[in-house]
């Protein structure tokens, strides 16, 4: 009798076990969960900021209550997006300037900076975005007009790249620079014996000096704008290459606060002063700030012919581009480095400028394990020299850059050189992994421009026909994991965050169309159509 009575009440206790709760369920919607498997669901249960548990709606519905419930009404959901190379706070700074991007002529900048200047008045005037690769004349500009324009007030106009000044001779003036500065690593370009008004990598710090700084007020807004930029595309956690111990701290306060809610992976600006407190303070790691890595500059740029080559640019004879941080130097920066647990991430854009990174990284990592340095752009590489990416150093590229330098990167190159450059594809054969990027505002911030560029190789109106060297383009899979999971482990939080998986934060994006299947030239205009944070709805 006793053994009949536990059969029939098992199954009525069994019954009786109320469901979990938790706090939303999102139900009826194509999930791509970049797992391992890169497997697939429809719903998702989260509690307390975290996936509790992923699988199918109905199934998810039966074994949870839930506070909310949220109808994704079939569209596709992916991780929230990671962008592994970016400037967020020179963005934010950026829309308190005059913008230069997408100006077709010298003229047309002119034009902007008088109009902003007459709109909002200042007593120095800053503006960025300029490239005078998209001009008629391909030329660097002089300072004539702004001299003539704004004799009394300093004019400093950066280059999209960040890598180039063109400043008037008040600026000049202001910083001390004359027929007779010399500066290393870079350049204070001349014509015939008199500054134009260009400067090129290091001597723009001449100028960095007598800048004025914004005030907390400014900064705060800074940051504020460049969060909801980016929450509106569907990012929730940017990596910023090279800040300083002042923003670092106000990033954190602003954080801790609930006044900023985006996730940052801040890479310590290369100085002395904040080597010295960062590797001595160690590791700084929130749930929403992770501080672990110094951000060095190796060279300039391609597009300012400030990138450090073997040989002479194509397009200059005898001229190779600068290191900004000397070789000597970069040595024993990675063996400072390799001594704390902070990661070294360099600039490296020239094939001259790669390995000297290269060389410097294996040296300082030898018999040390899981230290995933990376190297910044890995713009040119020389073909020799791939190897090297064999050992754990992870590629942290930005697909735009391809697209956005193909119309003139053969001319700086030359025809065998440029196999090297943008390669993508022999990146991660090589490396096992990338991490993918934007660098903007050097680059728009849509990381679908970025998954645009990595898997077609093409502009927007499909320039080239077939693409641009595209034996080194990505698939879909492989974009969408660098720039979700692959980013994430290059921050060292792959355990948190970069896939849809329990346990980790409930950060994911919910698009208007399907990335993976959508027709290639539909891609760029995708849009984040939700954004959620922590399971918390953003946008």
């Amino acid at each position: 009798m006793k053994k009949v009575l536990s059969i029939i009440v098992f199954p009525l206790l069994f019954a009786c076990n109320p469901k979990e709760e938790v706090d939303i369920i999102v139900y009826n919607a194509n999930i791509y969960t970049v797992d391992e498997e890169f497997s697939k669901a429809s719903s998702v249960a989260i509690r307390n900021g975290k996936f509790l548990d992923v699988g199918e709606s109905e199934d998810l519905q039966k074994k949870y209550n839930a506070k909310e419930l949220f109808d994704a009404k079939g569209k596709t959901m992916v991780p929230g997006l990671i962008d592994a190379h970016c400037h967020f706070y020179g963005l934010g700074l950026n829309q308190q300037v005059v913008d230069l991007v997408g100006t077709s002529s010298f003229d047309e900048i002119v034009s902007k900076v008088a109009a902003f200047q007459k709109e909002r008045p200042s007593s120095f005037i800053r503006g960025r975005g300029w490239d005078q690769n998209d001009w008629e004349e391909k030329e660097f500009p002089t300072k004539d007009k702004l001299d003539e324009l704004f004799p009394d007030i300093p004019v400093v106009l950066e280059r999209i790249d960040g890598h180039a000044y063109l400043v008037n001779q008040k600026a000049l003036d202001l910083a001390g620079i004359t027929g007779e500065t010399q500066v290393d690593g870079g350049e204070i370009l001349r014509k015939d014996g008199a500054i134009t008004g260009v400067l090129v990598d290091n001597p723009m710090g001449l100028v960095d000096a007598v800048i004025p700084q914004p005030n907390k007020e400014q900064q705060i807004q800074a940051l504020k704008d460049a969060e909801r930029i980016c929450l509106d595309h569907g990012l929730t956690t940017v990596n910023d290459a090279g800040l300083g111990r002042q923003t670092i701290e106000l990033i954190d306060s602003l954080q801790q606060a609930g006044d900023l809610s985006i996730r940052i992976y801040a890479m310590v600006s290369n100085t002395p002063d904040n080597l010295d407190h960062f590797l001595e303070k160690g590791i700084i790691k929130t749930n929403q700030l992770n501080v672990r890595s110094v951000k060095v500059y190796g060279d300039g740029a391609l597009g300012s012919r400030g990138a450090a080559l073997k040989a002479p640019y194509a397009d200059q004879a005898g001229h190779y581009g600068a290191m900004v941080t000397p070789v000597t130097e970069i040595g024993v920066l990675a063996e400072r480095i390799a001594a704390s647990d902070y990661q070294m991430n360099t600039h490296a854009i020239g094939d001259s400028a790669n390995v000297v990174v290269l060389r410097a990284y294996q040296k300082a990592l030898q018999g040390k394990e899981d230290r995933r340095w990376k190297v910044e752009h890995a713009q040119v590489v020389s073909l020799q020299d791939f190897d090297y990416f064999e050992d754990g150093i992870i590629p942290s590229v930005q697909p735009t850059h391809a697209t956005s330098d193909m119309y003139w990167a053969g001319d700086r190159l030359g025809p065998e050189r440029v196999k090297g450059a943008y390669a993508y594809k022999t990146l991660l054969e090589k490396a096992g992994i990338v991490a993918l990027g934007t660098d903007f505002p050097v680059e728009q911030v849509s990381p679908f421009l970025t998954f645009y560029a990595s898997v077609a190789r093409q502009d927007q109106e499909q320039y080239p026909e077939g693409g641009f060297q595209m034996k080194d383009a990505l698939s879909r899979e492989e974009t969408l994991r660098g720039m979700t999971l692959w980013a994430a482990y290059s921050n060292f939080e792959e355990n948190e965050k970069g896939s849809i998986e329990p346990g980790k934060f409930a950060d994911f994006v919910i698009l208007s169309d399907d990335i993976m299947t959508v027709p290639v030239e539909n891609i760029p205009s995708l849009k984040a159509e939700q954004v959620f944070l922590g399971g918390k709805k953003m946008k």
